[in-house]
Parts: C-alpha cells; structure tokens; sequence
C-alpha cells in the first residue's frame, strides 16, 4: 500500500471565520477599496489604480500571456514593498486575512507569500463579491425583523434633531441621513462631506441594523427612496412604511430659526448657493428661481428660507407624505421646538407620547 501524501491545510476561509484573524487585508486597487470594503480592513495593493488599468488593457488589446507576465512582476513588487513598509513590525504569530475581488491571483499571490514567510495566512474564499453578495442577503432579511417608529413632518421640523435626541435618551434610532451623508432634499449636501458609494453606504447600513435590538422599537426618520444619490433598500423602506408613526409638528416661526441655523453654510458661497438654486427649475418657473437668488444676492435669508417653505416644501410634503407611510393619518401629533435647549426633556415627552399612543414601548430612564 503506497504512504499517503502529507496533509496540506487549505488556505481558502470562509466569511464566517473573519473573527479568527489578527488583521483583514484588502489587496484590490486604491479605488475599489475606497468605493467598498470589509469593515475594518485595510488596503494593501497589490496592483494600483494605473497599473490595473495597465494590464487590463495589455490583456484585451495583445495578449493574455504578456499581460499576466507583466502582472506578476507589477504584483511581486508591490508585495516586496508592502513587507518592507507596512507589514514590517508583524509578529511571526501573526494571521491575516486576504481577500481582492473574487479570491482569485491577486489575493492567492499575497497569501501564497505570507505563509511562505512563516505566518498563517488565508485567502477569503470567493474574495469581496462573497462579502458583498452576504450584505445583500443581510439587507433583505434584517430589516424584516425590526418595529419601526417613523418620525414625519415637514422641512424644518427638526425631525432629525428629535432622533439625536432619543438616541441620547436611551431609545434605538437609525440615522440614515447620516449613514448617506446627505440631509434628503435639494438643498440637503453636506457640506465638505461627499455621499459614500452606494456599496459603501449599503455596507454601514448592515453594521448599523446588526447592533439593533429587534425586540425593541427603532425610531427613524420619514424618508424618500432616495436621499441624495444613495438609494434605499426596498426592504427597509417597506418596513418603515408599514411602521408606526409620529406626526413632528413645529411653528413656521421655529422652523426658520432652525433652518437659518442648519443651512447657514449655503450663504459662505452666494454664487454656489444660486447655482444650487437652478435645480429647482422645472419644479417652478425661472422667475420665481431668479426671486430666490435675489434674495440670496440681498442676504434676505428669513425671507428666502420662508418662501422656499411655504411655495416649495410644504407643497411637496402634503403630496406625498400620506403616499407611503400609511399609519400617518392615524399618528399622534408631537409638538417640537428644534431651537430649544431642553431636548432631553421633549425626547423624554416624545417617548411618553409614543407609548400613551399603543406605540411599541421604549424604556425610559
């Protein structure tokens, strides 16, 4: 009987085992990883964004032989580099996790060197798209298990001050504005802060929902299937249409005051501000878009504020807002003061009222 070979321990892992290793290690282009990634992992390419660029195209246009060749040269010494800089002060006990886009030779080389040098090193088997395809699944099926409370109300309402605010009362709140970068309006960009990739968003939104308590309620904010260019997943937005709401009323007057306070950076660019402005033709005529810009030009912020609410927001709110959320019509009325200094009291009054109202109860302190 002919001696059995040695056992070779396989160097492909699942996504399941990410908790077993020291460091994750993303070895795509600096653009793949900054459009998505595995949380907490860092980039460590092994071709860069040019040199990608290279060798596909030496691929389609000559040859795939010269374009592999070339490719192992380019990928051998960025790894070199990589262990004389940034894996340089790595233990011997060290055991990373390497993955590129779909566990093929980028992350095979990577590993295939690391175990050579004496650490244990694993490729993630079916690389980024096993990571990304397990968010998708996540996105379906979490939200499916969670109560939504849905705070609704018009512009300047300060809906999303009143969700920080329950938040810092103890209540579960989803911040999905935050999560886009993006405030949900025409005039809602954050400013200096570009929207995540919609890959990039998708994979925060999965972190987010993994850490909330299904056996809670979860407040969240009203929004539209788009906020900004970041789309919501269908899922989530049926549950939060089907969940319960909370009408968040405030004064025209206190609505300004908020608003003059929140979009105050929109006036540091009056020529940006005006450009921005241009958007809203088509919604309404060019006259009154030239109005609004005068207004700008005249820093008449109160007045600009004002007529883009009562001829332009408020309009659009009363469209739509009973389109999808159907438990508006029968939600408790909240009365709001976005300007006021007492917010852990009116988040306190905002929890008593959801459950005076047969709301899914949330603890208070």
């Amino acid at each position: 009987m002919s001696p059995q070979p040695p056992h070779v321990p396989s160097l492909l892992c699942g996504l399941d085992e990410l908790a077993r290793f020291d460091e994750i290690i993303d070895v795509r282009t600096p653009a793949e990883y900054e459009a998505d990634h595995i949380p907490g992992a860092i980039n460590a390419p092994v071709l860069d964004n040019d040199e990608r660029v290279r060798v596909g195209t030496l691929y389609t246009q000559e040859s795939p032989f010269k374009a592999t060749r070339l490719g192992a040269a380019l990928v051998a010494r960025n790894i070199a580099h990589h262990l004389e800089t940034l894996f340089a002060d790595r233990p011997r006990t060290w055991r990373p996790l390497i993955y590129c886009w779909r566990g093929g030779k980028r992350s095979g080389a990577m590993t295939a060197w690391f175990n050579l040098i004496g650490w244990k090193a694993r490729q993630l088997d079916g690389g980024y798209k096993t990571y990304r395809h397990d968010v998708l699944q996540r996105l379906e099926s979490v939200p499916l298990a969670l109560d939504f409370i849905v705070l609704a109300g018009p512009t300047g309402s300060g809906k999303t001050r009143l969700l920080h605010a329950l938040a810092r009362a103890g209540a579960q709140a989803l911040d999905l504005e935050a999560l886009s970068g993006h405030r949900g309006s025409l005039l809602g960009a954050m400013p200096d802060q570009p929207q995540p990739s919609q890959r990039g968003f998708e994979s925060t939104l999965v972190q987010a929902l993994a850490i909330l308590d299904p056996t809670r309620p979860v407040f969240v904010e009203a929004e539209s299937p788009r906020i900004g260019r970041i789309s919501l997943p269908q899922s989530l937005l049926a549950r939060m249409h089907a969940g319960r709401c909370v009408r968040v009323r405030a004064s025209l007057e206190h609505r300004l005051d908020f608003l003059l306070q929140d979009y105050a950076h929109l006036f540091d660019d009056h020529a940006a501000f005006k450009q921005t402005l241009e958007r809203f033709i088509g919604l309404h005529s060019r006259n009154t878009v030239a109005a609004w810009q005068a207004l700008i030009d005249a820093d008449r912020r109160r007045d600009l504020f004002r007529d883009l609410v009562e001829r332009h927001y408020d309009p659009a709110y009363r469209r739509s807002s009973g389109q999808h959320y159907t438990g508006l019509a029968q939600a408790p009325a909240f009365i709001y003061d976005p300007t006021a200094a007492g917010a852990p009291d009116q988040a306190l009054a905002c929890l008593r009222l959801a459950q005076q109202a047969g709301l899914p109860q949330e603890s208070t302190p």
